[in-house]
């Protein structure tokens, strides 16, 4: 798939004729077209660190965790424990988001102090490996919606390409005919799968390095689950876990789904240039500060992908400038709203679904 005058100033006294000059054109740009424009966004201070926001947005955020728990020992033995079960899945949730943004390192200006900040939210705070999310979003960031490159759309459970559908075993062609109505029960699944893949990475050979990340780990699993069994007896324990984790999962994944489900995808060998590649994949939302607030940020999907590190709150001044630039070269700026968003990536899901049937896997094998 290919996406394809100055005039000079006049010194006193009398000038000789001369033949007139023609008319300047404007100075050459240097560079790629990702170039100029990284050059306008640097002059604008726009990727400039913006401490005292992150210092209030972490105390805050911090404070909400915190006091959630304190509110769940002091509820105690009660059903309505399930209203803070679904409190802490939103907070959660947004801890995430500033986790995402230590991983691209808008938060501090070193990698170092970023990644401690990381392992802090992400591992103690949520029980998420920080280490192995930033390897897995990294890959993404270098290769959006690219088919056997991006982490994103390789989940197995769902198929964004026909070539995924058609390939697959019987029994997940028969998932995939009907992925566009399993979409988001499946993402109440999304929490518990970070938790385990986050296990796995941590056990593993390329985490075993890690010491305090694995330790921060065990810390937030074992405390998570002991402040939940000595508060609540066995079956509202299970109740509790089961809503909060769920609505964790489904928050998160809602907040990443209108990104790019349902824009173009990528083959292995496309060579779109990097300005392209980033804005053609990505699918930003219309909305005010409650959607910057409710989406952490990555409503500025396009902003992001062009410039990861660029701080959050940064990104809707952006906007308009990266419009323009992507308008004057003639490169197609995709925004919607978040309804509008849900229903393009649930139609994707169900185009791609229907040429999972056995007759199109047929045709597109003997096609093959």
């Amino acid at each position: 798939m290919r996406l394809s005058g100055i005039e000079p100033a006049l010194a006193g006294g009398t000038q000789l004729p001369s033949r007139p000059e023609p008319p300047s054109s404007p100075a050459p740009q240097r560079g790629s077209e990702y170039a100029q424009l990284s050059r306008q966004i640097k002059e604008s201070g726009l990727l400039d660190r913006r401490s005292g926001y992150y210092f209030w947005k972490i105390t805050a955020t911090a404070a909400l965790l915190i006091g959630g728990w304190v509110v769940f020992v002091l509820v105690g033995n009660s059903w309505w424990q399930l209203a803070v079960a679904a409190a802490q899945g939103v907070i959660f949730t947004q801890v995430g988001f500033l986790g995402h943004d230590a991983g691209h390192r808008q938060v501090f200006g070193t990698r170092r102090a970023n990644y401690v900040l990381g392992i802090l939210l992400g591992n103690l705070g949520i029980g998420l490996s920080y280490g192995w999310w930033v390897d897995k979003h990294n890959r993404h960031h270098a290769h959006p919606n690219t088919e056997g490159a991006d982490p994103d759309i390789e989940i197995g459970a769902l198929a964004f390409s026909q070539a995924q559908a058609c390939t697959s075993g019987r029994m997940a062609r028969q998932v995939f005919r009907y992925q566009a109505y399993l979409f988001f029960p499946l993402l109440l699944m999304e929490a518990f799968h970070l938790h385990v893949a986050s296990f796995r990475a941590l056990a593993s050979r390329a985490l075993r390095g890690r010491p305090v990340e694995a330790a921060l780990f065990a810390v937030h699993v074992i405390g998570y689950l002991t402040i939940v069994l000595l508060v609540l007896p066995p079956v509202k324990a299970v109740v509790f876990v089961l809503v909060q984790q769920g609505l964790f999962g489904l928050y998160l994944g809602c907040s990443f789904a209108p990104n790019h489900k349902g824009m173009p995808i990528l083959d292995a060998a496309d060579q779109t240039d990097f300005l392209r590649r980033q804005v053609l994949t990505s699918r930003n939302v219309r909305g005010g500060w409650l959607t910057d607030f409710a989406l952490g940020g990555l409503n500025y999907q396009i902003e992001h992908h062009l410039f990861p590190s660029m701080p959050r709150p940064n990104l809707r001044h952006s906007q308009a400038l990266i419009e323009a630039f992507c308008r004057q070269h003639e490169v197609s700026y995709c925004q919607t709203s978040l309804v509008s968003s849900y229903a393009q990536a649930l139609r994707h899901l169900n185009s791609v679904g229907r040429t999972a049937s056995p007759a199109a896997a047929m045709a597109a094998t003997a096609q093959r």
